[in-house]
This record gives C-alpha cells, structure tokens and sequence, in this order.
C-alpha cells in the first residue's frame, strides 16, 4: 500500500522533536559560542517549520480511501453513495478500475444507500467497495492512503476520535454546519479530488494534546474502607541548594490523614528548615485512560451545584489553584471552539502553543493564558474539593474525576493533518470571517454621501433635508407588497430531492435513522485492537 512518505516524515519529526524537548539531559556549548548556538538552532527550526508549511506533497498512487459520513444526517448517505462511486469507477494509474473505498459498516444495511443495488448494477463494486469499523481504523490505520469526512466540524472531530495515534490526511467537504474546519466545497467535489491526487497537497499538522487520567489507589497496606480514604505521610527532605526533593518511605499508621486534612496545609513554613527531614501526605496515582484531542479538554463541575476547585500544576510546579465553572486546555486549533466562548484568544494552528482558559472564574483576574506546548500540564482534583469534577475529551468520552484524581496533558506526538484548501494562513483567516464573521461591520461612511439618480447625480450633505426626495418617491413604492420569507436548511432541501425516486424502498428509508458510532463501542473497539495486536506479537516471538 502506498501513503504519503513526506507526511510520514514530518510525522517521525514532529514525534523526535517532542520527545528532544521533553528531555531533561543538558548539552554542553563552548563558552564563546553560547548565543550564536541557540540563535542558529532557533532559525534553523523556523525555516523548517516554514517549508513544512509550503511544501506540496504528492501521494505515490493512493489505492486506499476512508469516507466518515456525519452520523444522524441521512440526507448524506445518498451523497456518500454518490463519491464512492466515482472514485470506484474513475479509471486511474492506467486501470480500468479506480481507488478502493471503504464506508461506515452502518450503511450496509442502510435503505438509501442500497448496497446490494449497487453490487448488481456496478461491476467493481464488489471488489472495490468495503466497510470499515472502529477496531479496524484502531488495529490497521496505515491501511488507509487518506480520508475524506462527509459533514462538519465534528466529523472532523470525529475521525481524531477514531485515530488516535497516527492519522491519515485529511480532506474535509462542508456538508455541516459551520464548516470552520472544513474549507472544501462539495459542489465541485470531483475537481478538488482530481487535484489532490494527481497533482499533491498541502498539509496542516495540526497539533493534538495527550490527555492521561490518573486515578488514586488505596495504599496497599489498607486493611479498612476508612484506611482506603485516608492519605498517609511520607518522609520527604528538599535540598537547600537545588530545591530538588527526595522522598523517602511511608510513616507509621498514626501518620494518616483524612481528606480535606491535607489541603492548605503549608509543609515549608521557615525557610531556614528547608533542608530538614519533614512529612508531608503522599498518596499515589496509576494512569488507567488515555486520549488524544484535536480541540480541547474541558474539566468542569458536572451537575454538581458548587463551583469547581482544581489544581493547575505546569511542569511539575504549583501554578494557580483554580475556583470556577471550569478549564478548558485548548489546541490552536480549538482557540476558536469552547476557548473562544469562554473568553480565550484566537490562535494560528502554527502556532505550538497550549491555551489555559477559566470558564467563569470566580476572580476577575484570572485571565486566559497561552503557555508552550512543551509545558507539562496537570489538572488535581484536590481532597478538600466539596465536589468532584467531570472532564470530556473533545465532547466525548466524559468520566468523573474524584477527589485525587488528576490529568496529565502533554503535547501529543500524533499530529492531525489536514489538507488545505490553499494554505494554512489563507484558510484560517478565510474561515475566520466566513463562518465567525471576525471584524466584519458596516463600513463608515464619509462625511461627503454620492446618491445617483436616472436623471441627475448630486452630491449632498448628509444634513440636508430628505422631505422633498420622500416627496418624489414612486406610488409604486408606497404600494408595495410586503413579502414574508420562511427559512428552511437549503441543503437538506434538496438532497432530500436530489435523492427521490420511484424506488419501493423509499418510503421505508424516509424512516431511517442513520445512527454512528458510541464512545462505547470505540473504546471496546481500541481494546479489542490492541488485545488482537499483542497476541500477534506473543505468536510471532513463539515462531
């Protein structure tokens, strides 16, 4: 199968690149040669990122494409029957045949889609038409050369939630509604396509967060429900000089705490103690989730009526204790989503940056913040907290954070890439003000206002009296009739008559209801995907 190797590429790039600035070790430089070495390397990695940017990559004959339909629209299905036809049947690197296409496994048995009229009216359609389900995108998803999404923005969102390590490209068509996140019209679908294959892309890496939950064990010598909810003591020394802390082994059973005890508590009250043994509470956590966001994570107080009370570490240091609705962690990308609404700015997809956004804060001066992308976040729910907290994974996958529950967000080394329409700059902007209509307003006018006339033009003062023109005005306007305008979803409109026929099936599938995946059955699908890998590895290291 072939694929995008320069993707592939700037994928194992972006992945070192991550990996290098997480990385503690420290590079010794000659003296005299400190700044001119940072400086060097920090242009080095701006031109790299430009020509990541303006580089035009060509798929080496693609035989593979996904189609994701939004799910619940079934005026789509039609349309989703429409493209994979033609790139079934579009004879392409001198075969009779084109590229083969697989669709969501729910439209199968889907009455629009009439997967058996298609086997017996289409010759290559049984060869070329396949099906795919979320444990094949989780076991297999280098079998695909590139995606195209069918809807609008949380299709795209969608399709991050299907992949979550690597990603194929992208090409999103607006059948949505916003579309902020999809710049390609469907109307010249055919062409756009075309191009892609035949004469290469450009991509947008856009950048995902790694999400990790970690949830609070019970220390193992718990031997009662109340041990289980208590937090015991550790002996802990911090070195004066580096401020580097040592942790040492648990106290004794009278040195536990209960929560809500161990909250407030400031465990280094006198600097000059600072390299004395002390005990502070310790409890330990295990990751048991993980995920990977294209938009945001939100951390919110759930149905709980009191406002949320979280702790925002970043790199290992305390940073705010947060008193809120919420926090939302944004990408660049979701700078224009839940960020966006709660205050955040907007930022260019470029830019490698984390968004730290309250949702309605309880101090006004807790203000939307940007921190590196190399920064390593961590949302605590601490003891005290009189409630627990919830948190969703780009709208989905929503779990409970409990009292000493915590997550961990980290640049993800799985970029989203995206083809762009023109480029990342052009379709950022264009999508600004097309679909949040940024800046736009009524031009001012000039003090000097041009009204022409069929008989005469004059130029006026916008003081001037205005009663002789009403005067003059047409009785065929005073006379007019007044027309009411009823709205209705144009595209829905007429996909529902572009897909009429005279079919018996047609009066059964106005019934149908096009159902998508749930969280549940993805989660169960990467479990099953990664059960099935690591048997294949045990049979492989036996052979």
């Amino acid at each position: 199968m072939s694929s995008l190797s320069d993707i592939s590429t700037y994928d194992n790039v972006s992945a070192s690149i991550t990996s290098k600035r997480r990385s503690s070790s420290v590079k010794t430089i000659p003296r005299e040669e400190h700044t001119s070495y940072l400086t060097d390397t920090a242009g080095a990695v701006r031109e790299v990122a430009k020509k990541l940017g303006k580089t035009r990559v060509k798929w080496e004959n693609p035989k593979t494409v996904m189609l994701i339909t939004k799910p619940g629209d079934r005026s789509l299905i039609p349309i989703t029957r429409e493209v994979a036809l033609y790139l079934i049947e579009t004879p392409r690197y001198d075969m009779k045949s084109g590229i083969t296409v697989y669709v969501d496994e729910k439209l199968k048995e889907s009455k629009r889609f009439k997967y058996e009229s298609l086997q017996k009216n289409h010759a290559f359609v049984a060869e070329k038409l396949k099906f795919w389900t979320p444990q094949l995108c989780a076991s297999q998803p280098k079998l695909f050369d590139f995606i195209i999404t069918l809807g609008g923005d949380g299709t795209v969102l969608f399709s991050s939630w299907l992949f979550q390590n690597y990603v194929p490209p992208v090409i999103p068509f607006h059948l949505g509604s916003l579309g902020f996140l999809t710049p390609f019209d469907y109307g010249r679908y055919k062409e756009h396509l075309d191009k892609a294959i035949e004469t290469g892309v450009r991509i947008n890496l856009r950048g995902r967060l790694t999400c990790t939950v970690y949830r609070r064990v019970p220390h193992p010598d718990c031997k009662s429900p109340e041990d289980a909810n208590a937090v015991q003591l550790r002996n802990v020394v911090r070195n004066p000089v580096t401020g580097k802390l040592t942790v040492g082994g648990w106290c004794q059973q009278q040195g536990k705490k209960k929560f809500g005890e161990v909250d407030g508590e400031d465990v280094y009250e006198e600097e000059e103690k600072m390299g004395e043994e002390r005990q502070v509470p310790c409890f330990t956590t295990v990751p048991v989730e993980k995920y990977h966001v294209i938009n945001d994570l939100v951390v919110d107080r759930g149905p709980s009526p009191y406002m949320s009370l979280l702790e925002l570490f970043g790199d290992e240091k305390h940073l705010t204790t947060v008193q809120a609705d919420g926090l939302a962690i944004s990408t660049p990308t979701g700078s224009t989503a839940y960020s966006l609404s709660a205050g955040g700015s907007l930022t260019h997809p470029d830019i490698h940056a984390t968004l730290i956004t309250p949702i309605c804060p309880h101090t006004l001066s807790f203000r939307p913040t940007l921190v590196p992308d190399s920064m390593e976040l961590r949302i605590c729910v601490p003891f005290n907290s009189r409630n627990t907290a919830w948190a969703s994974f780009d709208g989905r996958g929503r779990v409970e954070l409990k009292q000493g529950d915590h997550i961990k967000v980290t640049a993800s080394g799985h970029p989203f890439p995206t083809v762009c329409k023109e480029d990342q700059a052009t379709d950022w902007f264009n999508s600004l003000q097309n679909c949040l209509h940024w800046n736009k307003r009524e031009r001012q006018k000039s003090f000097a206002v041009v009204e022409s006339h069929e008989e005469r033009k004059s130029a006026k003062s916008p003081s001037s009296s205005r009663s002789e023109e009403s005067r003059k005005s047409s009785l065929s306007d005073i006379g007019s009739d007044e027309v009411f305008g009823m709205f209705y979803d144009d595209e829905l409109y007429n996909h529902e008559n572009d897909s009429s026929n005279n079919d018996e099936d047609e009066i059964d599938s106005d019934k149908e209801v096009f159902n998508g995946w749930t969280d549940d059955e993805i989660i169960k699908s990467r479990y099953l995907a990664n059960i099935s890998n690591q048997l294949e590895k045990v049979s492989k290291n036996k052979d």
